[in-house]
């Protein structure tokens, strides 16, 4: 039982928001980065132990052509990304995952590549997935450049000069990955190799350092594209820019089934949420540092939805309606209010009067001045423990754990078209998750198991035709079909998070919520969906550049903003 006992070494148990409250796609979808997301511990562990990141290979043209090896020392391990450049024809240039070219390729390596490993990548890295990888390859990527972005750029720093602040607001990164890839995937190292080490634990750290590393390449290449072209009157882009400038993401479907596929780590990911949020809510007296902290952090909150934009309408709406909101909060939290006694907890409150939006933006700002209180939450991130069949259960026990945690499937009525309009399946060209529609479309046998709760009805309703005091090994020799289902409501009975309470197969399902909730552990904001399907955010904007790790000040950099003075 390693992942309860994690979380009894986390702090004893607290009174949390419910799973029936917080297990809803339109909550998920309205999730923001905190300080317990993978980036902002990653960052906090760099900072803790002064990393120090070298450039140790140069070998790009002066059009941006080439390669490039950046080494570090992180938790006793050495690790290199290594980079290559190359042209790519404007018609070949797309972000989704059926693209087989790409402006930039990265590996992050296990050691210190020789030159025989950074020729073998040259060749295979920029395959992506039809290359071929030894196990001293630990993270996969690739990313295009913001072609209008990176060109603006790299001509105002050749002339001599700054770029405007707005057009940085406004786009926020110079590249934008299309993929990043671990855990054993095309033959790439597995992970469990190295999580052992325990700040390696905590779920992405490896993925969100190579993203790191590809945000300092893209600041790197910036200068040099920009000095090449004109020498005398190059000037470097300002620090201030390159902190706002983070790398882009462009993410689809294929990131939505894993909050599904993995139970016991979406509960430990929403209990550490919650724990963190009840420890928070649970504070007497604020000192007058972290109440001073908040006011400060609210006007900036004011100014970074300033800087949010999007073309969707559902999230225009919901910004703008967040921007209203926001100024009613400036106007009644003040010092004077947070230093009254049980003051978060009357804030949070508060904030039920207000959108989902606002309400989860909330609990990530209440979280940002909880250092103390919280950061040790990141071990319980990770999840050691699989789901179980417990064969031994009576039906009547697994009965009343399906009324008792349940009930939301229960109430769906799977006769009518609409609540099972769509199916998921994986596609045979990039082995990408797909969503069909069940009567437009063929590949119905070949959907995968997303339809949770239409398999709670099902197996609901062959349970009312058996013993009560079976047990359900018994049962199972019966319906086979409702193992895997068994299995998940048994898991939820002690995960209590491990399951979306929606309905995934319903025609009005909106998968972007999903992406925006795993996107916001990771750390992701600027949410721009462009379609209910797929969105693009911005990862690390704001972070400390590499040679700024030896702060712990530097780690402030929540919902950040760029200064126009």
């Amino acid at each position: 039982m390693a992942v309860e006992k994690k979380f009894e070494q986390c702090g004893p148990e607290l009174n949390v928001r419910e799973p029936s409250e917080v297990m809803k796609l339109e909550r998920m979808g309205s999730f923001h980065p905190s300080r317990l997301s993978f980036a902002r511990i990653l960052i906090r562990k760099m900072i803790e132990q002064k990393t120090k990141i070298k450039c140790s290979r140069w070998k790009i043209d002066k059009e941006g052509f080439g390669n490039a090896v950046y080494h570090l020392n992180l938790f006793g391990k050495n690790l290199a990304l290594i980079a290559f450049a190359n042209y790519l024809d404007p018609s070949q240039r797309t972000d989704r995952v059926i693209a087989s070219s790409w402006d930039t390729s990265f590996a992050l390596f296990d050691g210190v590549p020789s030159i025989s490993d950074i020729k073998r990548l040259e060749t295979q890295l920029p395959l992506q997935e039809a290359g071929r990888y030894n196990k001293t390859e630990l993270v996969l990527s690739r990313a295009n450049k913001s072609v209008r972005m990176f060109e603006l750029v790299a001509h105002s720093l050749s002339e001599g000069k700054q770029p405007p602040h707005k057009l940085i607001n406004d786009i926020g990164y110079l590249m934008r990955t299309t993929a990043v890839y671990g855990n054993g995937k095309f033959g790439i190292d597995d992970r469990k190799n190295h999580c052992e080490l325990s700040d390696f634990s905590v779920p992405f750290q490896l993925e969100m350092l190579t993203v790191y590393l590809i945000r300092n390449f893209s600041l790197d290449l910036i200068n040099h594209v920009a000095k090449a072209r004109n020498p005398k009157k190059f000037v470097p882009l300002c620090r201030k820019i390159q902190k706002h400038l983070g790398i882009g993401n462009a993410t689809g479907l294929g990131m939505a089934p894993f909050l599904v596929k993995h139970p016991v780590l979406l509960n430990n990911w929403f209990q550490v949420r919650e724990t963190a949020l009840s420890r928070m809510l649970n504070v007497t007296n604020l000192s007058e540092e972290k109440a001073k902290k908040l006011v400060e952090l609210i006007a900036r909150v004011k100014r970074f939805t300033d800087s949010w934009d999007t073309d969707d309408n559902r999230q225009k709406q919901r910004i703008g309606t967040l921007k209203k909101e926001w100024i009613s909060i400036s106007e009644k939290i003040d010092s004077g209010y947070l230093l009254k006694t049980n003051a978060l907890r009357d804030f949070f409150k508060l904030s039920g009067e207000c959108s989902t939006e606002c309400q989860e933006l909330i609990v990530s700002l209440l979280l940002e001045v909880g250092g103390d209180l919280i950061d040790g939450l990141d071990l319980c991130l990770e999840s050691t423990k699989l789901p179980m069949l417990y064969p031994k259960m009576k039906v009547h026990q697994l009965v009343d754990l399906i009324r008792r945690n349940f009930s939301w499937a229960l109430k769906i009525n799977f006769s009518l078209k609409e609540n099972e309009a769509r199916f998921w399946y994986v596609s045979e060209e990039k082995l990408e998750p797909r969503l069909g529609s069940r009567f437009e479309e063929e590949g119905q046998e070949l959907e995968r198991p997303l339809d949770i709760a239409r398999r709670v009805c099902s197996l609901d309703s062959d349970l009312e035709n058996v013993d009560k005091d079976m047990i359900i090994a018994e049962f199972l020799m019966n319906y086979p079909v409702h193992r895997f289902v068994i299995r998940r409501i048994q898991t939820n009975a002690w995960a209590p998070y491990s399951e979306i309470q929606d309905n995934l197969i319903d025609e009005a399902c909106m998968p972007i919520d999903m992406l925006r909730c795993k996107l916001s552990f990771f750390g992701a904001s600027k949410f721009d969906p462009k379609s209910d399907r797929w969105v693009r955010v911005n990862l690390f904007q704001g972070a400390p550049l590499k040679s700024e790790l030896n702060d712990p000040k530097n780690d402030d950099w929540w919902m950040p903003v760029l200064d126009y003075s």
